[in-house]
């Protein structure tokens, strides 16, 4: 009886899905899409910040579409390949020595989804040990992101990191 109750609600669900969607509303299926997709992206930006802080360029640069581009401190570059480079060559990709470790904090993610294209507001305070063995913040800024669906997955289109703390006037020009 409970196996038959539950595969009647599946087929229910189902049947009001497809109908929702037959008649273009903003139905379950398109909300349940859009808060997937907002997971998805906000995931994203997670695994940005962790492959950054523990200097994976590999991993850094594959969250960026295929014409992907970074734009911030260290200039542009633009594609997978040219942005690990850069990354590989301004930051390296050995880990900082402790007490001298250093992290990304990443927050007030404000995600805004249109099919397969979205933008993303969010900020960021860059985090480093001092002398005293404490945290302190060196910088802080934010980011304005153009994120797409590529092969299914969400990826940085564009992203651009400016400093707010200390105010950079004038990044540095791409390298």
């Amino acid at each position: 009886m409970k196996a038959a109750r539950i595969l009647s609600c599946g087929l229910l669900l189902g049947t009001m899905l497809a109908s929702a969607e037959d008649h273009g509303d903003k139905s379950l299926a398109v909300r349940v899409q859009r808060l997937e997709d907002e997971e998805e992206i906000r995931m994203l930006l997670v695994n940005y910040g962790r492959s950054l802080d523990a200097r994976d360029f590999v991993k850094y640069a594959s969250l960026f579409a295929k014409d992907g581009e970074w734009t911030g401190g260290f200039g542009t570059a633009k594609g997978p390949a040219a942005i690990q480079a850069m990354m590989d060559k301004e930051i390296g990709s050995t880990p900082a020595p402790r007490p001298n470790s250093t992290y990304h904090l990443l927050t007030n993610f404000a995600i805004d989804v249109h099919g397969d294209a979205g933008t993303v507001w969010s900020r960021w305070a860059f985090v480093v040990t001092t002398k005293e063995n404490t945290p302190s913040i060196l910088y802080g800024g934010h980011y304005d992101d153009i994120v797409v669906r590529e092969d299914g997955h969400w990826k940085f289109k564009k992203r651009v990191a400016s400093n707010d703390i200390p105010h950079l006037d004038n990044p540095a020009p791409a390298k």
